[in-house]
């Protein structure tokens, strides 16, 4: 892919990062446990790789920040460096992962970013909590950062392989391996 088209695919993506939000909201308070933003970030680092990734994660937020107030000032500190690891480590592992199976690709870049995403958001939030004098505990990162957030978790791990399977037969991003084009293509 052209880096030209990269770039527009991340443009689209920081955009979806103000955007879906802000759509997601008018549904009330749930909206917040679906994080909106993550979807894009998570597409970007998938379908553009993991410099796009990276800075789709940080300028995404920053940019609904001061466009919308969302996220506020405050959550930045622990969603930007979250955001930024779920671009980077999907681009990376999306590179270096070749199953032979589009899905099979996805799940093992998209599962362990998610995860190291959400350690590094914690971390984060662990030092600013802690650098104020204010405590924060293992329990209290399971409870925000797997429990309170498995609604998004799961729609994640359902709607961001399938845009990217959409993507990829519509042609708007190159399939993975010819193999793939050729034999699972149907199947996928």
């Amino acid at each position: 892919m052209s880096s030209v088209k990269k770039i527009t695919l991340c443009a689209i993506n920081i955009a979806l990062c103000v955007v879906l939000p802000v759509a997601f909201h008018a549904f009330g308070p749930v909206s917040s446990v679906l994080s909106p933003m993550h979807i894009p970030v998570l597409l970007c680092g998938l379908v553009c790789g993991w410099p796009y990734g990276a800075f789709c994660g940080v300028v995404g937020p920053l940019l609904s920040s001061v466009v919308t107030g969302m996220p506020p000032a405050a959550a930045l500190v622990h969603m930007l460096p979250e955001l930024c690891v779920y671009g980077l480590a999907c681009g990376l592992l999306a590179k270096l992962i070749h199953t032979g199976n589009l899905y099979g690709d996805l799940y093992c870049a998209l599962i362990p970013a998610m995860l190291l995403g959400r350690i590094a958001g914690g971390a984060a939030r662990a030092l600013f909590l802690l650098g104020g004098g204010q405590s924060y505990s293992l329990t209290l990162w399971v409870s925000a950062y797997l429990v309170e957030a498995l609604p998004g978790i799961v729609l994640h791990l359902i709607l961001v392989p399938a845009l990217v399977v959409v993507l990829t037969k519509a042609g708007l991003v190159p399939a993975r391996s010819a193999r793939r084009m050729a034999g699972e293509g149907a199947a996928a």
